[in-house]
């Protein structure tokens, strides 16, 4: 059967506002139970070589609580094809995130209440392998350890949660169709390898997913039916081309311009030698000069010494002769 490609962000966004089926998803991801979920999508306008297109940049929160009663704001980022900005944006939100004030709740402790800073939980989506890591699912788990010992600690402090989190990375490219775990069988829907001719759509076997996953396929088969999905699917291919093209037009520029440097560079250099060259000639002048300077005192003491001999003859002379 052919579903919607959920590597779009207006498809992300229709999958994730069934919230039984994003507490599903980040359950599933996590290992977690999700009992409560609140979430409000980013709804933003992108302006591209002076068009402006409104689209829905899935930087999506949610608020949710665990079967121990804990809070958690989880992050999911979606990105489908690697941009040079990548890292400064989730960067940027991931601060925003901190920032922001309404990432905290009400606890009640001892009878009196307090706000709370909720904990943050990143879940990054890619469709672009990382350089050196080809696993599908990365977790990346803080750890807390008694430096002295060196020995790790369990219990939890809320000052550590609130300034740290934890990560999963997904890399969509290294899912793998001989799926071993649950959340590699739900993440199957995002495996690139089933795409067809349009990149809009997945071609899938519904029969491969348990029934509970298979919610997410029938949501996702919904999707592809309306126009209006489409119509926003080909408005991100449009974007995506527009934004590749520009980072494609700095990347020449930044070419030219370091080409323009080392050729700067390379002048430099060359007129450094120059000078250096020129310096060394002026050293040989002034030791030219020193030398003829030199020479000159040598003869003037010659020629003195030689007056100084002639003067000495002739007084011997006009002796001679008035003896």
């Amino acid at each position: 059967m052919e579903i919607a490609n959920p590597i779009y962000d207006v498809i992300f966004k229709y999958l994730m506002e069934d919230n039984e089926i994003a507490a599903l998803i980040i359950s599933t991801i996590t290992g977690e139970d999700i009992v409560e979920l609140e979430f409000l999508p980013q709804e933003r306008t992108v302006e591209v070589d002076r068009r402006s297109f409104t689209v829905y940049r899935m930087d999506f929160s949610a608020r949710v609580r665990d079967s121990h009663g804990d809070y958690k704001n989880v992050i999911i980022e979606i990105q489908k094809a690697k941009l040079a900005t990548d890292i400064m944006r989730f960067r940027r939100y991931l601060g925003r995130q901190y920032e922001s004030k309404d990432n905290a709740y009400m606890a009640v402790e001892g009878g009196i209440a307090r706000k709370k800073a909720m904990p943050l939980l990143n879940i990054y989506f890619l469709g672009y392998a990382l350089e050196h890591i080809n696993v599908p699912v990365i977790k990346v788990s803080r750890n807390y350890y008694d430096v002295s010992t060196g020995e790790e600690i369990k219990e939890r402090e809320e000052f550590i949660e609130s300034l740290s989190h934890d990560s999963f990375v997904i890399q969509i490219p290294c899912l793998r169709r001989d799926a071993k775990t649950d959340v590699e069988r739900l993440l199957s829907v995002f495996d690139q390898s089933h795409v067809t001719s349009d990149g809009h759509r997945l071609n899938i076997k519904e029969e491969d997913h348990s029934e509970d996953f298979r919610k997410v396929i029938r949501r996702l088969q919904r999707a592809i039916l309306e126009p209006e999905m489409r119509d926003k699917m080909d408005v991100e291919d449009d974007i995506l081309e527009e934004l590749q093209g520009l980072e494609r037009a700095i990347a020449g520029k930044d070419k030219v311009i370091e080409g323009k440097k080392k050729a700067l560079e390379e002048k430099d250099k060359v007129l450094e030698e120059k000078d250096r060259a020129l310096e060394e000639k002026d050293r040989a002048l002034e030791e030219k000069d020193k030398a003829l300077e030199e020479k000159d005192k040598a003869l003037d003491k010659n020629k003195k010494t030689l007056d100084e001999r002639d003067k000495i003859i002739e007084e011997l002379k006009k002796r001679l002769s008035g003896a």
